[in-house]
């Protein structure tokens, strides 16, 4: 962890966006299964491209398996609402349809009993136009659902699940280790970009060495790397997400407001709102 965390590394495979991400098995001849990697890649987007950066935001060592946690380790943790279904209400029978419906019971007379089964018929019809009207919105609101899931899974990182068969070897719980199990997906070392924005303002300028280094929010920057690139935020609030605190800082920078939401200390997603 202490190795790892924070620091950013650059990716040679696309990565999935679930908290599922990549599972790999070093010791087996055919490490990745590129069928279930592409399915993952399919069902749930990329939200971290081939070629780019992430930071390295959380390990985490299981029975079998070390989480190799990128951009906040995946969407779909607890917490993350991961199923677009809305429930569909039925409209209630009015009491006045349950009245007609006990008096038709009890009525003899056909040209009464045709006029209740007609007003019935109405109100049937009634019910089933709300119905069709209460489908159509929910239809509407689970499109919309789906979509911000899927824009959510786009921001949330992923993560590769270094797996063993029988039992974690000593070496799979050493950066070497971990490094070696990753080499063929993942870049390390120092062609990676700096973890922290402060080392990348004081990191050289090759061209036009008077103009200040960019400084603004990442997704996968800690809280306090976002402070000390942002500045002491303007307010602060938290929310719960299911059972997930997501902390909301809000920032004032030459660009405009910054509305950054960290979970667990992390940058998940942010906003710019232009002075």
């Amino acid at each position: 962890k202490e190795y790892f965390e924070g620091k950013s590394v650059t990716l040679k495979i696309a990565m999935p966006g679930t908290e599922n991400g990549v599972d790999l098995y070093p010791a087996d001849p055919r490490p990745l299964d590129y069928p279930r990697y592409a399915d993952r890649l399919k069902d749930y987007g990329t939200s971290i491209r081939a070629g780019s950066t992430a930071m390295v935001t959380k390990i985490r060592v299981k029975s079998k398996h070390v989480e190799f946690q990128l951009d906040g380790g995946g969407y779909g943790t607890m917490g993350d609402e991961t199923s677009s279904d809305i429930p569909v209400s039925t409209t209630p029978k009015t009491k006045r349809e349950q009245n007609l419906e006990a008096e038709l019971k009890r009525e003899t007379d056909p040209v009464r009993k045709r006029q209740i089964k007609e007003e019935l018929d109405d109100l049937r019809k009634d019910r089933e136009r709300e119905d069709a009207r209460n489908r159509a919105e929910v239809a509407d609101a689970e499109a919309q659902k789906e979509s911000n899931i899927r824009q959510r899974r786009l921001e949330g990182g992923s993560r590769f699940n270094i797996r063993y068969r029988d039992r974690l070897p000593d070496e799979a719980l050493t950066p070497a280790g971990i490094e070696a199990a990753l080499a063929e997906y993942v870049a390390f070392g120092p062609a990676a970009p700096p973890s922290t924005f402060a080392e990348a303002a004081a990191a050289p300028v090759a061209a036009e060495p008077s103009r200040p280094t960019a400084r603004g929010p990442r997704k996968g920057m800690l809280m306090p790397e976002a402070d000390e690139a942002l500045g002491p935020p303007l307010k602060s609030a938290e929310r719960l997400e299911g059972k997930l605190k997501v902390v909301t800082r809000t920032y004032a920078t030459p660009d405009g407001q910054v509305a950054a939401e960290f979970v667990e200390g992390v940058l998940i997603r942010y906003t710019v709102t232009s002075n």
